[in-house]
């Protein structure tokens, strides 16, 4: 949680917009973007046409990807 907190303040960008589901799944590590994505579908936070910004992370390592729905 603290990485996306921190990210969330360095992009300014509110946390409401960010999909948080640490609580109910915890660290599922390499499937966390495959069930974010997942869930945002079936709950409609996504809608045709929305840019996505992917970011995966463990430890040093990291990768982001911009995607359109």
């Amino acid at each position: 949680m603290r990485i996306i907190e921190a990210l969330a303040s360095r992009l300014d960008v509110p946390l409401d917009h960010f999909l948080i589901n640490l609580d109910r799944y915890g660290n599922t590590s390499a499937a966390a973007v495959a069930i974010a994505l997942d869930e945002a579908n079936r709950t409609s936070r996504m809608k045709v046409g929305d840019y996505v910004l992917l970011i995966v992370s463990r430890r040093l390592t990291w990768a982001s990807s911009v995607i359109q729905w």
